[in-house]
């Protein structure tokens, strides 16, 4: 053999890792919940008593499977001459940071006991595969094997999994409450109409339950009422200036109606649409639910101020600017009713208007740099 030949081989031998941890990775926590396995799982027989427990427990989970496959990699490195170690490490059921900070504890303790230059990672989707830049911080890694399941794809596996579906829809209140509560309250509506001879009135009630369930689930309405109604401080202050503004946008209905002319009450069926449309009587309405209107919309916006202060959010400054921008508001719309009022020239309208902007442009700058100083020169949202 020649010296170039052989250098050629030494530096081959000395670029190749040596010692390489083979790491099974469960993001959410399977083994620990399920089996009841503490982890990590260092060495070969550990880890196949681990997997056979979780195989035991649930036959159907895909991680048992990928730690036998961490297994059969272990022994492959080993056989082609390689210091190799199996391991597997789990994060928390609920995923998060608090389980990536296990993660990341558990590889330290096992490269203080096997001081690996290496790491392989054996997975079974891109779920757990989303913690190796983690997993980098403290060791290379030098190759990611994903673990694919051969399973059957018969009318029988379909038959299985639809099953599980429908078996979740019925059991989980997670999905039960609108897969079976919205269908099962217009079914018993729709019963009951038909037998009292109400097929026609009860159908528009039917429409408009199933359309205000499609609306509340599709803008999580639920969830956010429940935060809003939250037993806290915040929560409180929320769920009663929401209340009090509401009532006051009603009443400020009320007082339009009020201020709007007693014809309208007295007028036929053709002339109301003569006399909604008439500008001074649009102004009028406008005008006299104006006070009551803009106190509703402050008392929630007010409520909201409240709420982000009492936890201490940054979105407090949002709820200020909020704030003034309603109070600047209000100068100009009270102007345009009295042009709509009293046929005054729209050119009154540009001082308010000026004057509202520069408030806002002044406010804004003010509260950003307030911020701004407060935390330390971080530009901050939320």
């Amino acid at each position: 053999m020649s010296t170039k030949e052989a250098n050629l081989q030494k530096e081959s031998t000395e670029g190749k890792t040596s010692r390489l941890l083979v790491v099974c990775v469960d993001r959410d926590d399977d083994i620990g919940s399920k089996a009841g396995v503490t982890t990590p799982v260092v060495g070969r027989n550990a880890c196949i008593d681990a997997a056979q427990r979780l195989a035991l427990e649930d036959p159907e989970d895909a991680d048992s499977n990928s730690i036998f496959a961490a297994v059969k990699t272990f022994e492959d490195l080993v056989s082609k001459g390689y210091q190799a170690e199996v391991a597997i490490i789990s994060g928390t059921e609920n995923k998060g940071v608090q389980g990536d900070e296990k993660i990341v504890s558990q590889v330290k303790n096992i490269i203080e006991k096997f001081s690996a230059n290496g790491a392989v990672i054996v997975s079974d989707g891109e779920d757990d595969e989303s913690v190796i830049p983690i997993i980098q911080n403290v060791l290379p890694v030098v190759s990611v094997k994903r673990v694919v399941m051969r399973v059957s794809r018969s009318v029988e596996y379909s038959y299985a999994v639809l099953g599980r579906y429908l078996k979740a829809i019925a059991f989980d209140s997670k999905y039960s409450k609108f897969f079976l509560g919205v269908p099962g309250i217009l079914l018993l509506i729709g019963g009951i109409a038909t037998v009292i001879g109400m097929t026609r009135e009860i159908f528009a009630v039917l429409v408009s339950i199933l359309g205000g369930a499609f609306l509340i689930r599709a803008f999580d309405v639920d969830r956010a009422w429940s935060h809003w109604t939250k037993p806290t401080p915040a929560g409180f202050i929320r769920i009663f200036t929401l209340v009090a503004g509401i009532l006051l946008i009603l009443a400020s209905l009320t007082a339009g109606l009020a201020a709007v002319n007693p014809e309208i009450t007295s007028a036929k069926p053709d002339n109301i649409l003569k006399l909604v449309m008439d500008k001074k009587t649009v102004g009028l309405f406008v005008s006299g639910m104006l006070p009551f209107l803009w106190m509703g919309i402050g008392c929630m916006f007010g409520g909201s101020l409240l709420s982000s202060w009492f936890k201490g959010s940054m979105r407090s400054i949002t709820d200020i600017l909020r704030i003034i921008a309603l109070i600047t508001l209000y100068p100009i719309v009270s102007q345009f009713t009295t042009v709509m009022t009293r046929d005054e020239s729209p050119f009154t309208l540009i001082p308010p208007l000026i004057g509202g902007l520069a408030v806002i442009l002044i406010s804004a700058s003010l509260l950003f740099h307030k911020y701004r100083r407060k935390k330390g020169g971080e530009v901050l949202s939320e």
